[in-house]
């Protein structure tokens, strides 16, 4: 013979009415969406990177190597070679991309160096040029490697970022540590032209020329490009968040 049933168990807890909460998930969204291949992609930037290597090779090879790579734009241009590479790589194999803060720090660098030379650079006199002084063997050389520097590469970057990246990867935060790298090579360009004393080519820049304008002016100069710098980090990082995610991927 069996025991009845209770009709009630006081010692059961209540279930709740409502749905529990499920609590945020600490596993990223990309390590649960697997990436895929996109060959497309990876062509694209790996020419961009090759155009970017040979540019910097060509004003290597037409002037003094520790000169040209003492320039901002040819340094810029350099990571940008080394980041699309990697980028190139891994849309091939189908990994994961860089993160954003490394491709918009690269992104960020060349384009600042293209409104430089187009906003200060351009009509200076006398005609401001990586390789001054050095004969240019073909003459038409230089200009070439010129112009891919601060023109063909940052806008070729731009649509790589533009059409080929997934919008919201910068943040904002990450625009001050952006501004460690200009911090740091205006340093160096500042203690180069006083380690070179008496050389026709210590300043690189003529707005950072100490023995032209002074400290005091070279300073007020080197804050007003930070500023911009600074301004067009915030900017893409706005435009990051702002522009429409592409429906293909290539």
């Amino acid at each position: 013979m069996t025991a009845p049933i209770p009709r009630d168990i006081p010692d059961l807890p209540a279930l709740p009415r409502t749905a529990p909460r499920l609590l945020p998930s600490a596993v990223p969204a990309r390590a649960v969406v697997p990436p895929v291949r996109r060959p497309l992609t990876a062509v694209y930037r790996l020419a961009l990177a090759v155009l970017a290597t040979a540019a910097v090779l060509i004003e290597i090879l037409l002037g003094s190597p520790t000169r040209v790579l003492s320039y901002f734009v040819i340094q810029s241009t350099a990571v940008l070679a080394l980041v699309t590479f990697a980028s190139a790589r891994r849309a091939w194999t189908a990994r994961h991309p860089l993160s954003g803060a490394v491709t918009g720090a690269a992104l960020l660098y060349v384009v600042v160096a293209a409104l430089v030379h187009h906003i200060a650079l351009a009509d200076a006199a006398p005609a401001y040029a990586v390789t001054a002084g050095a004969s240019a063997d073909p003459a038409w050389l230089e200009p070439v490697a010129g112009h891919l520097l601060h023109t063909v590469l940052p806008v070729a970057a731009l649509l790589d970022w533009l059409v080929l990246t997934p919008p919201a990867r910068m943040h904002l935060r990450q625009a001050t540590t952006w501004l460690l790298y200009p911090l740091a090579y205006l340093a160096f360009t500042l203690a180069r032209g006083e380690l070179l004393p008496g050389s026709a080519g210590r300043y690189l820049y003529p707005f950072l020329d100490v023995a032209r304008h002074g400290y005091r002016s070279v300073l007020a100069n080197a804050l007003l490009v930070g500023l911009a710098i600074y301004a067009v980090a915030v900017l893409l990082v706005a435009l990051d968040h702002t522009r429409p995610k592409t429906r293909f991927r290539l």
